[in-house]
C-alpha cells in the first residue's frame, strides 16, 4: 500500500467556502502536504482563485469573473452560501472565509507557513485571455521565486491544466515547472499511456479511474506519476489506494490523513 501526497482540493472545501483563505489555512493545520487552486484572470490582469467562469455559485455576485475588475470582485462576498462561513459558535463571520483569495494571498500563506507544501495550481480553460493566464502565473511565480523549484524548497509548484495546450504553454515558458495533464474522458491518444508535451504527471478523475482500473497501471509503465481528484468517498479512497496513485486530491484532507494513519 502505498502512502500518497495528500492535497487539499479548494482547500478543506467539505468544512469551510471553497478558495478562501480560511479553507486552505484549515487544511494546513490538518497536516495536508499540498494545496489545491484553481485561478483565473480577472478584467484588469489579476489571478483569482475561482474555479466557474461565472459568479452566481460562490459568490453573491452574478456574471463572468473575467468580465469584472479585481477592486469589483473584492466587494462581493465568496463565503456565505456555505454553512462553513459561520465561524465556531456562531461568533461573527470571519473575513478569510467570505473575502475573494488572489493567487497572491495564497502564495503568501504558503510560504508563510513554516513547513514544507506542494501547490497545485489550475489555470481554467477556455477564457477569452488564453495564453495570458499562463504568462501571468509564471510571471508572479518568478517574481516569488517559484519557477524554479529545487529538490529543498520548502514550497513547490505544480501547474495542471485540461487543456494540452496550456501544460505546453508552461512547459515553454518555464521548463523547470511540473506540470499535470487533467483527465476527465480517456482521450484516444492516451491508449499507449503516454501523455503529450513531456507532461509528466497525469490527473484522472474518480469517475475515469473507476470504468479503467488499468489506467494507473498503463501510465505507470510509460513513466508517468498519478494524480487522482476529486476523493471524498471511503470506497474512492480505498480504490485509489490499492491502485497505488502518487497523489489524492480530496475536499476532506482530514479524513484521507486519518486513514493513512498521519
Amino acid at each position: 500500500m502505498t502512502n500518497p501526497l495528500v492535497f487539499a482540493h479548494r482547500g478543506s472545501s467539505y468544512d469551510l467556502p471553497e478558495h478562501t483563505l480560511a479553507a486552505y489555512l484549515r487544511a494546513l493545520d490538518e497536516g495536508a502536504d499540498g494545496l489545491e487552486c484553481d485561478v483565473r484572470l480577472t478584467r484588469d490582469g489579476h489571478l483569482v482563485c475561482v474555479h466557474d467562469r461565472r459568479l452566481d455559485r460562490t459568490s453573491n455576485g452574478h456574471g463572468l469573473v473575467s468580465a469584472r475588475t479585481l477592486a469589483e470582485l473584492e466587494l462581493l462576498d465568496f463565503g456565505s452560501w456555505h454553512p462553513g462561513a459561520l465561524a465556531e459558535g456562531d461568533e461573527p463571520r470571519d473575513e478569510a472565509r467570505t473575502r475573494l483569495l488572489t493567487l497572491e494571498r495564497l502564495l503568501d500563506a504558503v510560504l508563510a507557513a513554516g513547513r514544507p507544501v506542494r501547490l497545485l495550481i489550475e489555470t481554467k480553460h477556455p477564457t477569452r485571455y488564453g495564453r495570458d493566464v499562463e504568462r501571468r502565473l509564471v510571471s508572479m511565480l518568478r517574481r516569488y521565486g517559484l519557477a524554479e523549484p529545487g529538490p529543498d524548497d520548502p514550497v513547490r509548484v505544480t501547474v495542471m491544466s485540461f487543456s494540452p495546450l496550456a501544460v505546453r504553454r508552461i512547459r515553454e515558458l518555464a521548463p523547470a515547472l511540473p506540470t499535470v495533464l487533467l483527465l476527465e474522458v480517456l482521450p484516444r491518444w492516451l491508449r499507449l499511456g503516454r501523455l503529450p508535451f513531456g507532461a509528466p504527471i497525469a490527473g484522472p478523475g474518480i469517475g475515469l479511474l473507476r470504468a479503467r482500473p488499468q489506467l494507473v497501471p498503463a501510465l505507470r509503465a510509460a513513466g508517468h506519476q498519478v494524480y487522482v481528484w476529486t476523493v471524498n468517498e471511503p470506497a474512492d479512497l480505498e480504490l485509489v489506494l490499492s491502485a497505488g496513485v502518487d497523489g489524492v486530491i480530496t475536499d476532506r484532507p482530514a479524513l484521507t490523513l486519518a486513514r493513512l494513519g498521519r
